[in-house]
C-alpha cells in the first residue's frame, strides 16, 4: 500500500507539491479560538503526512470511522459532532483499557490516516486561494480528529516503551533519557505505520524503539570518551555574583566618598563627620584599616546623645539620596 509522503523539511520535491491554501480573512481568524488559530497556522504551514487506504475510497466510510457523517456542531464550530466510542471514552476519561486487537489497532489508525487524508485535501481543493470561512471550519475541525487520534493511540501505547527501556540494559544510560528517546520513537511510528499490512503496531513501532535506545546508548558512548568524568557543579561553583557585588559595593563607597569630599550634598560640618565615623569612609589615621563606629561611639565625639546621632544620619543620607538622584537625571 502507498504511502503519501509529504516530505516534512524544509525545499525538496514532496515539500514543493505541498498544497499551501491561503489565510482566510482576517476578520474570522479574530473570531477563532486561541487554540484554533495555533491550529490553523499548523496546518497551513506543516505538511501532514497521511498513509493511504483502499477503504478511503468507500462513499461510507465516515459513518464506519466516526458513527456518523462529519457534521460541525453548530454552523460556527470548529469541531465535529462526536459519536460514542467505547476505546476513545475510555482513554480520555483515564480509564485502564485492555490491549486492543487487531481489528480494533486497525480501526483506530483508519480514522486517524482518514482525518489527516481530509485535512489533506481540502488544502489541495484550495491549494493557492483564500480558504473561506465554511472550509477553514472544515479544516480545523479535521485537524481536532487528527489530534485527538493520536492522542488516544499514543495513550494506549506509551505503556510498551516503558516495558521495552526496562528490558533493555544499557549501562551509563540514563534511564529518563531512554525513556524520552523511546517516545519520540513511538511518535514517529504512530506517523508511519500502515495497518494494511496485516501486522500490529507493536510489531513495528517495537523496532523504531529499539533503534532509538541504540542512538542513545551511541550518544553516551561518545560522551564518555569525550567527557570521561562527571561535571559535579559543587567543585566548579561560580563567583561571578559575589565578584560582581563586591565591585558595586566598591563603586558605592568611591561615589559617597567623592559626594562627602567635594561636599556635593550640602551637608553641614557635623553631617559630614557622622557619615564618615559611621561608615568608615574617613582617610585611615594608621596603616590599620578604618572600621564603622557605633551610634554611642560618634555621640561621643560630636558631644550629642545617640538617638540625636541617628536624627542627624538620617537626614545626611537623605540629602546624599537627592544629591545621586540628581546626577542621575542630569547623566
Amino acid at each position: 500500500m502507498s504511502t503519501k509522503t509529504l516530505d516534512r523539511t524544509t525545499g525538496g520535491k514532496a515539500a514543493a507539491t505541498w498544497p499551501r491554501a491561503g489565510l482566510p480573512d482576517a476578520s474570522l481568524i479574530q473570531r477563532l479560538a486561541p487554540e484554533d488559530q495555533v491550529l490553523l497556522t499548523k496546518l497551513l504551514t506543516e505538511p501532514m503526512d497521511f498513509v493511504d487506504h483502499p477503504d478511503f475510497a468507500d462513499p461510507h466510510i465516515e459513518e464506519e470511522l466516526f458513527g456518523g457523517p462529519a457534521r460541525l456542531v453548530h454552523r460556527a464550530a470548529t469541531r465535529f459532532v462526536e459519536h460514542e466510542d467505547a476505546i476513545t471514552d475510555a482513554v480520555q476519561a483515564g480509564e485502564r483499557v485492555p490491549a486492543l486487537n487487531y481489528e480494533q489497532e486497525a480501526h483506530l489508525f483508519k480514522r486517524f490516516n482518514y482525518a489527516r487524508f481530509k485535512v489533506n485535501e481540502i488544502l489541495r481543493r484550495y491549494a493557492g486561494k483564500k480558504l473561506p470561512a465554511a472550509a477553514t471550519r472544515q479544516l480545523l475541525a479535521w485537524g481536532h480528529r487528527v489530534l485527538a487520534t493520536r492522542s488516544v493511540i499514543v495513550r494506549l501505547n506509551m505503556p510498551l516503551v516503558l516495558a521495552m527501556a526496562k528490558r533493555t540494559k544499557l549501562n551509563n544510560v540514563d534511564f529518563n533519557e531512554m525513556i524520552s528517546e523511546g517516545n519520540m520513537a513511538l511518535l514517529r511510528s504512530v506517523e508511519k505505520f500502515d495497518c494494511s499490512r496485516g501486522y500490529k503496531f507493536s510489531t513495528y513501532s517495537c523496532r523504531a524503539i529499539l533503534k532509538a535506545f541504540s542512538r542513545v546508548a551511541m550518544r553516551a558512548s561518545r560522551y564518555r570518551g569525550q567527557f570521561p568524568t562527571e561535571f559535579d557543579p559543587a567543585m566548579e561553583r561560580s563567583d561571578y555574583l559575589e565578584r560582581r557585588r563586591e565591585n558595586i559595593e566598591e563603586d558605592c563607597v568611591d561615589e559617597l566618598k567623592r559626594i562627602l569630599l567635594n561636599n556635593l550634598a550640602g551637608l553641614s560640618e557635623v553631617e559630614r563627620t557622622v557619615i564618615r565615623e559611621r561608615f568608615a569612609l574617613g582617610p585611615p589615621l594608621s596603616d590599620q584599616p578604618t572600621t564603622p563606629k557605633t551610634l554611642e561611639q560618634v555621640g561621643h565625639i560630636i558631644g550629642v546623645t545617640k538617638e540625636r546621632v541617628r536624627q542627624i544620619q538620617n537626614t545626611a543620607l537623605k540629602k546624599i539620596r537627592l544629591a545621586l538622584e540628581e546626577e542621575y537625571l542630569a547623566a
